[in-house]
This record gives structure tokens, C-alpha cells and sequence, in this order.
């Protein structure tokens, strides 16, 4: 089980440095809405995503593949790209769907601070969606953990910071000691404040709104229930699989 005192929360993909992940495990959180797309696709069948950092590096990979095999998914700014099978509303990923395709996956912050991330030891997807089973993870972690809120264009966001201290609160039982982080805190706190109405604490942030005349209805609903799926996504070789498998 990790110590509290080992576990720090980084509020965007800004915020850290390649370098500082080294020797750590990282938890990467964008529960609007790559985080969420990811474990609806995996919950769904999708053999394998691969995460890329821009448009160009996602049409190399799909270049080496058969078209029948993959799907080019992702967002820019919220719209869906132009020539994409897939946006990044889980609702989009339906087993008819994405059963048994490779996705080649491209967001706005999600994937780039899943790539960012790479020199970390482990690296999980975190969302509500899926959040007992990062918890179960973590309890097998003794190395330093970092938490990984995506934010928003180099700035917090409350839907990230809250399932950072979603986390914090069922590691610590409601109690973090003062030993902890200074973001841990900052994540802890606005969990112990909004967490007992998630929805609408996240429907009311900034980035809700951004995306409110952009999305499905509900889009926002969906990606704040907490524990629909028992799926692990994870990387290995850079490329992210159902670690429960």
C-alpha cells in the first residue's frame, strides 16, 4: 500500500517535467472525456489503443496497418477530427463498434499526458468510470505515485482534481495526514468539499461548459458515475491494454 506522504498530484499536463516521473508510477487522469472513452472502449472490447501526441504520428502508425483493423480516434479542442471514425464521447465506443480494433487515439490533453508520461515505472487510466480498480492497483504500489490531472490547456480543472482526491480520500479513509503533498491536499480538500455531488460539481465546471453546446447530453452524466466497469487500462510497450485482463 502506498504511503500518503509518496503520493503527489500534478494539476496539468504543464505542470511536470518529462524527468520527474522516473522511478514513480503515474495515474493519468482526463475524466472529460479521453479517461472515460478509454475504459468505455476497453470495457467494450477494443484490443489495444494506441496513444499518440498529434495528428501527424497518427497517420504514420495507421499507414502500417490494415485499414479493416484500426480506428482513428480522438479530438481537438472537443470536435471530433476531421476524417476520424471516432470522436472521444464514450458514447461512441460501443461494442459494435470498437470489439477487437486496434484505436489509435488522439486528444487535446489526455493523450499527451499519457505520452509524457513514459519514463514513468507503471502508467494507469484513471476515471470514475474505473476508479476501484486504479484503487486496487495502488494498494499493490510502495514506489511514489504521482496523480496526473490532464487539466486544460495548461490550466486546473475541477473534474481531474476531484477524482485526484476521490483517490486520496479512499486511501487515506477521509483522513490525510499533514505529511502529505501540498497538491495532494489542494485535491484531497476539494474532494471533502464537492464529492458528495459529483455531477454537479463537474457539470458546473469551466471545461463542462466549454464543451456543453459541443457533446452529447450526457456525456457529462456518464463520465461522473463511479465504478460501471472493472477494466485496468494500462501501458505496456506504449501501447494501453486491460492490465485485469
Amino acid at each position: 500500500m502506498p504511503q500518503l506522504s509518496y503520493i503527489d498530484v500534478f494539476f496539468s499536463v504543464q505542470a511536470f517535467q518529462e524527468e520527474e516521473l522516473r522511478g514513480k508510477s503515474a495515474v493519468i487522469i482526463d475524466v472529460l472525456r479521453a479517461s472515460s472513452s478509454i475504459a468505455t472502449a476497453i470495457r467494450n472490447g477494443a484490443k489495444k489503443i494506441i496513444p499518440v501526441a498529434d495528428m501527424s504520428d497518427a497517420m504514420k502508425i495507421a499507414t502500417t496497418m490494415d485499414q479493416k483493423d484500426y480506428l482513428l480516434c480522438g479530438e481537438k479542442n472537443g470536435n471530433k477530427i476531421e476524417g476520424y471514425h471516432l470522436g472521444n464521447s464514450p458514447a461512441e465506443y460501443t461494442p459494435d463498434t470498437v470489439k477487437d480494433k486496434t484505436l489509435i487515439f488522439n486528444t487535446t490533453n489526455g493523450t499527451k499526458a499519457i505520452k509524457k508520461a513514459s519514463l514513468a515505472n507503471k502508467v494507469y487510466i484513471g476515471s470514475f468510470l474505473n476508479q476501484q480498480s486504479i484503487l486496487d492497483i495502488l494498494q499493490e504500489h510502495d514506489d511514489e505515485i504521482v496523480l496526473i490531472c490532464s487539466g486544460w490547456q495548461g490550466r486546473l480543472s475541477i473534474e481531474d482534481t476531484l477524482f485526484a482526491g476521490a483517490l486520496l480520500y479512499a486511501i487515506s479513509g477521509g483522513n490525510l495526514p499533514d505529511s502529505a503533498k501540498d497538491g495532494a491536499k489542494v485535491a484531497f480538500g476539494l474532494f471533502e468539499k464537492y464529492g458528495h455531488d459529483l455531477e454537479g460539481a463537474i457539470s458546473k465546471s469551466d471545461h463542462a461548459k466549454r464543451l456543453a453546446e459541443l457533446v452529447p447530453n450526457d456525456d457529462i452524466s456518464f463520465c461522473c458515475k463511479v465504478n460501471e466497469f472493472d477494466v485496468l487500462p494500462g501501458m505496456r510497450d506504449g501501447i494501453l491494454t486491460n492490465l485485469n485482463g
